[in-house]
């Protein structure tokens, strides 16, 4: 997104975070599902049209406090 990497900042993880989820789909699948595109593709559209949409998403953030302290 273009930004610098001092936006980034690391923590420690939480204490009994899970280092993994393993999801078993093959019941879904026998029902046909499929998906119809692919994950970092769709996600790169997504922030593209949030990119291009601000006048859309802007004016919420007054409603948003997040504090990162």
């Amino acid at each position: 997104m273009q930004k610098p990497e001092s936006y980034i900042t690391f923590v420690e993880d939480r204490l009994g975070h899970d280092r993994r989820y393993s999801l078993d789909n093959s019941k879904i699948k026998k029902l046909g599902f499929a998906l119809k595109s692919e994950f970092y593709s769709t996600l790169m559209k997504v922030i593209e049209w949030y990119k291009e949409n601000e006048w859309w998403w802007k004016p919420l953030m007054k409603y948003i406090f997040i504090d990162f302290n």
